[in-house]
């Protein structure tokens, strides 16, 4: 999906509304019912309280409808202004005159000892206080009230964006809200995917208020969000079998890295690749083939330190060359055998290869190695610190700048991993994720990641389809996680166990 900036996103609205004859009362109502629902979610089930915190301006009213539709679901609410009387909008009186007609109140922002305790009683509270159009630190009664709001331990629901994140560049003015969810409306905004307001929106949901698809086909496509509800997986063919889904290969493991081959394998079975072959050091084959059931563990030559040794090199590239993906690095450890092994290898694979871990470690100095392979499909897969040690440069905090000239200067496709990933592609189109959270900053993590790619991709998923969509499947596995278990408790372990739903959302009906 297409990402707006403010001043385009403020034209949408103005087409929308004055060429196509849309009235704003109209929008607002369709995004307060976005809002609510969001709300009532989080309450799960009938009843419990609302706090909702209005400025005078189209946002607040977004949050005064959105006030009304809960009132009507039972709910215990109260409505706030936090700004002054005289400068509401005409949309936004409009909004308190419904409420006022469906027996709710707005109330001047006047926070005392009772308030806060009202408010700590709280199921969810409603962040309307700014839009996207805010270019000024938070002030005032409007700071007072984004501090309540982040220390009340109440889950908030921000209207748009959370309140203080500038729209354009995710820098926070002085204060911001942090959401456990953002509502926003036609498009996502560039300041929900980048710097510090990632990190606000909490889950990102993007509402359709009915403006015209047209009036959005002028956004810049180069760049996109990936959102779960625009995926969608091929459907299998009744009459299919193994050999139709995929021969896939996984290179890696050593002694004390047991763990991360076998994570990798798992989740490309689950990933519904039809064949996965495992290829370890010898000294672990027993522990590899112990715990994998239905990949295909076979042993490789491996030296005194426990990790690949030279003469792997030919079994090791038979193997690949029977498989029509591979992915390289998960556990493999580091030292001049294995590095040699992996940096010889390269070059003579013919089949597209997904890099990981210590396989990348092994192109540190050696970048020339990566080249080489410029017009095959290579897809790395590096959090910060291993693509600063490739020579990539992210001193300027630029991380979507700095993936796209790292793929477009390598010829690969790179995964950027962190919160937001990125994934980009020499041609100069990136991907920013919106799923995923903190409980997946776990060893582990990335193999499962790895594993993901190279089940799509061995299904034949091009590169273009199977790695955004493999980034997105493995943050979706993350969020199910942390709703069922917690951020502090789940494991890759829980993660590859709950891909299955994560890829019944996004089959065809």
């Amino acid at each position: 999906m297409q990402i707006a900036t403010a001043s385009q996103m403020r034209e949408i609205d103005r087409a929308a509304i004055q060429d196509r004859g849309i009235a704003s009362t109209v929008l607002m109502e369709r995004a307060a019912e976005a809002v609510a629902e969001a709300c009532v979610s989080q309450v799960r089930g009938k009843g419990g309280r609302a706090a909702v915190f209005c400025g005078p301006g189209n946002n607040g009213g977004d949050g005064l409808a959105a006030a009304r539709l809960l009132l009507g679901c039972g709910m215990e609410v109260r409505a706030f202004l936090v700004g002054d009387r005289e400068r509401m909008t005409p949309e936004c009186r409009e909004m308190e005159r419904r409420l006022q007609a469906a027996g709710g109140l707005l109330e001047d922002f006047r926070p005392n000892a009772d308030f806060a305790a009202w408010c700590l009683g709280a199921q969810v509270m409603v962040d309307a206080l700014y839009g996207i159009g805010l270019d000024r630190p938070l002030e005032g009664d409007a700071y007072a009230a984004v501090q309540m709001m982040d220390t009340c331990r109440v889950p908030v629901v921000s209207v748009d964006i959370p309140s203080g994140v500038e729209a354009d560049t995710g820098k926070v003015l002085g204060a911001a809200v942090e959401a456990w969810e953002t509502v926003t409306f036609t498009r996502p905004k560039w300041g929900q995917l980048l710097g510090e307001g990632a990190g606000r929106c909490g889950k990102l949901t993007v509402a359709d208020i009915g403006i015209p698809e047209d009036l959005v086909q002028g956004l810049d496509r180069t760049v996109t969000a990936i959102l779960p509800e625009e995926l969608r997986l091929p459907r299998r063919a009744r009459d299919s079998h193994k050999g139709d889904y995929g021969k896939v290969y996984i290179l890696g493991g050593s002694v004390g890295y047991s763990g991360a081959p076998v994570l990798a394998a798992r989740a490309a079975v689950r990933g519904g690749a039809g064949l996965v072959t495992v290829g370890v050091p010898a000294p672990i084959w027993p522990v590899a083939a112990s715990k994998l059931t239905v990949a295909m563990p076979h042993p490789l030559p491996a030296g005194k330190d426990g990790c690949l040794s030279l003469e792997a090199f030919e079994p090791a590239l038979s193997r690949i060359d029977a498989c029509g993906v591979c992915l390289i690095g998960p556990g493999l450890g580091r030292g001049n055998g294995v590095d040699t092994v992996v940096r010889h290898m390269l070059p003579h694979i013919h089949k597209p290869v997904i890099l990981d871990a210590d396989g990348i470690n092994a192109l540190d100095g050696h970048i020339d190695v990566l080249d080489s392979r410029h017009g095959a499909c290579t897809v790395l897969t590096p959090h910060d610190g291993e693509f600063a040690r490739l020579g990539g440069d992210l001193s300027s905090g630029d991380r979507l700048g700095a993936a796209r000239a790292f793929a477009e200067a390598h010829g690969c496709v790179l995964v950027l991993k962190g919160f937001r990933t990125i994934t980009a592609f020499p041609d100069g189109m990136a991907y920013i994720n919106t799923t995923g959270g903190p409980g997946m900053a776990k060893g582990g993590s990335g193999d499962v990641l790895g594993g993901i790619i190279l089940s799509l991709m061995g299904q034949g998923l091009t590169a273009r389809a199977a790695v955004p969509m493999a980034v997105c499947l493995h943050g979706m596995a993350g969020d199910l996680c942390a709703e069922e278990l917690g951020e502090y408790g789940m494991t890759p372990a829980d993660m590859i166990e709950r891909l299955p739903r994560a890829l019944k959302s996004l089959e065809r009906p």
